[in-house]
């Protein structure tokens, strides 16, 4: 697999609305293949194809347990809420910001064949598919930031 170059912040394309993926070929396995390596090598627990500059409905999501990969991902349940906690994006680096989601969440998506699946989250993991999935549809954190953090605040 390949590291990609990570889009920031300020790309347009980052902005965009995202396409459904239509073919669970090669290509996408190429590309979740390289966005978990990409993932990994910056730390992150999350990538949507978007910040790797492809416009289509794809994220990794990693918070430590093994990579899960969510292609056409959509939100169908929202619980609770974690008040205001602190949250960065791998394409605004070294910025955090305090935005309330959820406290749980439940997705459907296709997994890399094509199959139906759930996911159920909870806590980061929840905050993760909420973060990944807004970069399907051109938000970013920032975007729903309370207000952002001073790094040096952070320690």
């Amino acid at each position: 697999m390949a590291i990609r170059n990570i889009l920031r912040d300020s790309d347009g394309r980052l902005r965009k609305k995202s396409r459904p993926v239509e073919r669970f070929d090669e290509r996408l396995l190429e590309l979740l293949g390289d966005m978990a390596d990409t993932m990994h090598k910056a730390d992150g627990v999350g990538l949507a194809a978007p910040q790797v500059g492809i416009l289509r409905r794809a994220v990794v999501i990693d918070i430590g347990e093994g990579v899960i990969e969510m292609v056409n991902p959509e939100i169908v349940w929202k619980s609770g809420e974690l008040v205001d906690d602190a949250e960065g994006c791998l394409s605004s680096p070294g910025e955090y910001g305090m935005v309330k989601r959820p406290q749980k969440v439940k997705a459907v998506y296709r997994d890399r064949g094509g199959v139906r699946r759930e996911l159920e989250g909870e806590g980061l993991l929840a905050r993760a598919i909420c973060h990944e999935l807004d970069h399907l549809d051109g938000v970013l954190f920032k975007d729903l930031a309370s207000e952002m953090l001073d790094p040096e605040e952070l320690g």
